[in-house]
């Protein structure tokens, strides 16, 4: 089977691939540019190579065999997920826990913010795909996740919607030019005085001894800064608002453990799986015959807000350096508190004020 697709003048300077994941948005960019690389993408009876700009009235002929296998793609929750900014190039979203930001290696089934962010796309088109080698020619955008959250972490996932975004964002992220702040309630009373900061510099690697798990590793860890300051105390918990400086996975969940405040949930690095009203308040009192509902059963980490230089703001170049982004126009999106987190920090603040 084969498609014949002849370029329209609106997307006339699009690289190849990017026009093959706008085209055929059920399909990864991974397996599209194998395909291109194959020869099973042709463009003018030609074979190309993934980058070739592709310029207007073009005939592109994709092959697919009718045993090929095709990668899954991510599915959709049965909820909107609620977008916080948007514009030309970004869309900020607000991620709920129990949503992992990818397809789980071992539950391809289950509902990811990918698939959220690809029915948002196709939504938008007001097209329906049924078939993943079926050409939509109406997409206005393939959205593509710049970082993300663990699974059980809640807050604001930044989002490129063009494949420029996506470069400069890339580059950001990776030369500090992005700020992102979380909120994590920890067990303890972290010494440290109002309106100061200090940053956590322990290096990070993985748990050998623990599939899945970092640790602080000083002798062969990566370089892993967090900086801390005091949102809010109450008695043997304390609210802290953490800036990663460096992208370690788990970062703030490791730096935090290793001084002894793990987060208040945390059935990795913590002690807890989820936190009851009883567990903090003296005089609780249970109704004869009434169970307990937990306060929380997710990872008291919220990602609050992120900081970002705007792409429309920068010039186009192949390499960008750190002071690009300082002199970027800057957007800033904050998530609101999550309903659960909201409703512990009350009842903490009324049961356990500083």
């Amino acid at each position: 089977m084969a498609n014949y697709i002849t370029i329209p003048p609106e997307r006339a300077g699009l690289e190849l691939d990017e026009f093959l994941c706008l085209t055929y948005p059920l399909l990864n960019k991974g397996f599209l540019r194998t395909k291109v690389r194959e020869g099973e993408v042709l463009v003018d009876g030609m074979k190309a190579s993934p980058s070739q700009r592709l310029r207007e009235y073009q005939v592109l002929v994709v092959s697919f065999e009718e045993d090929e296998v095709l990668p899954g793609t991510p599915v959709a929750p049965t909820f909107t997920i609620p977008v916080l900014y948007e514009d030309e190039h970004m869309l900020a979203v607000d991620k709920p826990s129990d949503l992992a930001a990818e397809p789980e290696r071992w539950a391809k089934a289950n509902a990811s913010l990918s698939g959220a962010l690809l029915s948002l796309a196709l939504e938008r088109a007001d097209v329906e795909v049924l078939e993943p080698t079926e050409p939509v020619p109406a997409l206005h955008f393939r959205p593509r996740l710049l970082h993300r959250l663990d699974k059980d972490t809640t807050g604001v996932v930044l989002v490129a919607k063009t494949l420029r975004a996506e470069r400069v964002l890339r580059a950001a992220f990776e030369q500090g030019g992005v700020e992102k702040r979380y909120l994590a309630l920890v067990e303890g009373d972290y010494q440290l005085a109002e309106g100061e900061s200090e940053v956590i510099d322990l290096p990070i690697g993985p748990d050998e001894r623990r599939s899945g798990r970092m640790r602080v590793d000083r002798k062969d860890g990566k370089p892993s800064q967090t900086r801390v300051r005091i949102a809010k105390r109450f008695r043997g918990y304390t609210l802290l608002e953490c800036q990663p400086l460096t992208g370690r996975t788990h970062q703030i969940r490791v730096h935090l453990t290793e001084l002894g405040f793990p987060l208040a949930v945390d059935p990795v690095y913590g002690r807890r799986r989820a936190l009851s009203l009883s567990e903090f308040k003296r005089d609780y009192r249970r109704k004869r015959g009434a169970l307990e509902n937990p306060l929380i059963e997710r990872l008291t980490l919220h990602a609050a807000s992120i900081d970002y230089p705007d792409p429309a703001s920068l010039p186009e170049r192949e390499r960008y350096e750190p002071d690009d982004f300082a002199r970027a126009r800057r957007v800033r999106v904050e998530a609101p508190l999550p309903k659960d987190m909201a409703r512990l920090l009350k009842q903490l603040e009324k049961a356990r004020p500083a």
